[in-house]
């Protein structure tokens, strides 16, 4: 009894931090399919984008769905621990496999394609250059997008400032972006763009990701214990309820 009593506080324990995180992803899915000033705004403007990428403008919507999902499992999972119900505490054990499974194959995915993410970052350094020529300071949206993605990221264009030289911003008023001369509070021209020499938006974000890949590897080693340990929590309760 002493036990059970335990695992329930683990249960819940488990679960809450789970209803936890659901509502964050939520409220994260939300805030990035309302700021269309986000970089995925800038996705979307992207012509000829591959198909692939063109999904990623989706990722609002996904973690809309993933947020939903932890939160009601979590929900599941903490009143099936204090309730004792069975239907609710294998309905939760099925959510958490299915989604167990769902990342052990999204993981075997991505490296097995990661040639194929290649490819498609080469396309797409060659259609946002293009992108940039063509529309930064001829249509106002994809401008203030740009401008905000690269404030963000303190970066300049894709690659650096030559992604600029064609646009009709640089071409109507000879300035290059105020990010690109992230040291100089004048004007920013052809030669200082070119001394300050500000890295590019792709690589900006490169490595940032690279910055806190053991921090993501370490949450998701971790997301992946609280699960194994919450289906098996689980199912000690529901083998020892009505005992």
């Amino acid at each position: 009894m002493c036990c059970s009593g335990f695992l329930k506080i683990i249960m819940f324990v488990f679960n809450g931090v789970i209803f936890l995180a659901g509502a964050a992803i939520l409220g994260v899915g939300i805030w990035v399919t309302v700021d269309s000033s986000s970089i995925l705004g800038v996705l979307s403007h992207i012509k000829d984008a591959p198909p692939e990428l063109a999904q990623l403008a989706n990722v609002g919507y996904l973690l809309i769905a993933v947020g939903s999902i932890l939160a009601i499992m979590g929900f599941l999972g903490c009143c099936g621990a204090i309730t004792e119900n069975k239907c609710m505490l294998l309905t939760f054990f099925i959510i958490v496999l299915i989604i167990f499974i769902a990342e052990v194959a999204g993981a075997i995915v991505v490296l097995v394609f990661k040639p194929l993410a290649e490819d498609i970052l080469v396309k797409l350094n060659e259609n946002f250059v293009k992108t940039i020529q063509t529309e930064y300071g001829k249509y106002d949206e994809f401008t203030t997008v740009l401008n905000n993605t690269m404030q963000q990221l303190k970066c300049c264009g894709y690659n650096n400032y030559t992604d600029f030289k064609e646009s009709p911003f640089v071409t109507s008023t000879e300035l290059y972006p105020p990010t690109c001369c992230l040291k100089n509070t004048s004007a920013c021209n052809l030669n200082t763009a070119q001394t300050e020499e500000v890295k590019g938006c792709f690589k900006a974000l490169v490595n940032l990701i690279e910055e806190n890949a053991v921090l993501l590897g370490g949450v998701a080693l971790g997301i992946g214990a609280l699960e194994i340990a919450a289906m098996v929590v689980s199912m000690v309760l529901y083998n020892n309820i009505g005992k």
